[in-house]
């Protein structure tokens, strides 16, 4: 019922020289190192608080982190300019930043999110990092600001080379009347807007059917009950040549993360961007998750 195409090899991409420079670092230089993407945010401290390090302390330092990704052997880190400038100097060149340019505070609800500039590219080179992440909220009231601004950002990528990694997610008023922000119309719509308005890479959240929300839907979402593979592949394939990373979201089990992660790279996702499932467990149990998933993630080289 729901079909995807394949996932955009590296030669496909239509990318600038510095692009291609940075991106293959990410891709091919560290984590699998096979064409996958295995990343590690950290920017949830800005996003919803110190409330999310209470399961795990120790993660509030971001050392801590950054020794997880360079032991656990991730693609690259995901944050903010202040974490970055603060802590990435003892490990520069040991694992790849991805400098996130805007955010907000979770206080205020979500009826009309935006996330403010935070930084810029030019700081991302600075840093020396390999691509930048911009947060856009489709859906939201807002939009309009947040693409132009997003345009900003996506200009100032292709003046220095900066692959563009949209965390593209569906937010507002609108989008809670249309069945919510996890189903497969508001996915799948922050999926195209992202390949629409230029990113590289796009974050998403995996879609979810609910059936008692599928009356909500827009024709015709309402009548395509699907499995969480059937979901993934139809957000791969109207992303485009946009490739595809899935969000962890919230914590969970050892064994669901790992069944996350493996329907993902299944459905043909460039790879994984889990934070919280990583980082909210001890550091023997986050080491071997990371390793559980460095290990399925070799099996989806290209």
């Amino acid at each position: 019922m729901l079909t995807s195409l394949r996932r955009p090899t590296f030669g496909e991409l239509n990318l600038s020289t510095g692009k291609r420079v940075r991106l293959h670092r990410l891709m091919y230089e560290h984590g699998p190192a096979n064409g996958t993407l295995m990343l590690l945010p950290i920017d949830q401290g800005l996003e919803h608080g110190p409330i999310d390090f209470f399961q795990n302390p120790d993660a509030l330092d971001t050392d801590w982190i950054f020794r997880l990704a360079v032991e656990g052997n991730f693609s690259g880190v995901a944050m903010h300019v202040g974490l970055a400038e603060k802590y990435m100097s003892v490990y520069a060149g040991r694992v790849p930043l991805v400098l996130k340019v805007n955010g907000k505070t979770n206080v205020p609800p979500d009826d009309d999110a935006l996330s403010s500039l935070t930084s810029s590219v030019e700081d991302a080179v600075r840093l020396g990092a390999d691509a930048v992440g911009y947060t856009l909220f489709v859906g939201s009231p807002s939009q309009d600001v947040d693409i132009a601004q997003c345009n900003e950002v996506r200009r100032e990528c292709e003046r220095y080379g900066m692959p563009l990694i949209v965390w593209s997610y569906p937010r507002g008023s609108a989008i809670k009347a249309k069945g919510g922000i996890d189903s497969l119309y508001a996915v799948d719509y922050a999926a195209r807007v992202a390949c629409e308005i230029g990113a590289d890479i796009v974050k998403l959240n995996e879609p979810k059917w609910e059936a008692d929300a599928a009356a909500k839907l827009p024709k015709p979402y309402g009548t395509l009950a699907f499995t969480d593979e059937e979901g993934l592949r139809k957000i791969v394939t109207s992303a485009g040549r946009t490739l595809v990373l899935i969000s962890g979201g919230s914590k969970l089990g050892d064994e669901e993360t790992f069944h996350k992660a493996q329907v993902a790279m299944e459905a043909g996702c460039v790879g994984l961007i889990f934070g919280r499932n990583m980082w909210q467990r001890s550091w023997d149990q986050a080491l071997a998750m990371s390793g559980r998933i460095h290990g399925l993630m070799k099996q989806y080289g290209q």
